[in-house]
């Protein structure tokens, strides 16, 4: 697993954090590293850091991302990197915002995680 990301879903919402380098908003992520082959160890961190709890996750399922021939500046594993989403009924602590998923403006249908919770 080379990401693990946070659902936190309400009704039609997802909570978002801005990404690092772009702004964009996102469900919350954490790299894992390599030991931590399946992202467990990762997710409890990031849910630790949202939420302030380590436990109530469950997991929803990950995005194979192929990349035969990475252009320069490509961060994960290639060809294959697995990025995992993991879901909570947990109430987020960090600071963000709830995004509705059809919501135009943000645009998270283009992101790899959205067919999962759609």
């Amino acid at each position: 697993m080379s990401v693990v990301r946070l659902l936190l879903r309400h009704s039609d919402r997802v909570f978002c954090v801005p990404r690092q380098g772009t702004g964009r908003l996102d469900l919350p992520m954490l790299e894992a590293v390599s030991d931590d082959v399946d992202g467990t160890a990762a997710v409890r961190e990031l849910v630790q850091r949202i939420t302030g709890e380590h436990t109530g996750m469950h997991f929803i399922g990950a995005v194979r991302n192929v990349v035969e021939a990475p252009a320069d500046g490509y961060d994960w594993p290639a060809p294959v990197a697995h990025f995992g989403v993991w879901a909570s009924d947990a109430t987020p602590m960090a600071d963000g915002t709830w995004v509705r998923l059809d919501d135009d403006e943000h645009q998270l249908r283009d992101r790899h995680w959205y067919p999962l919770v759609s």
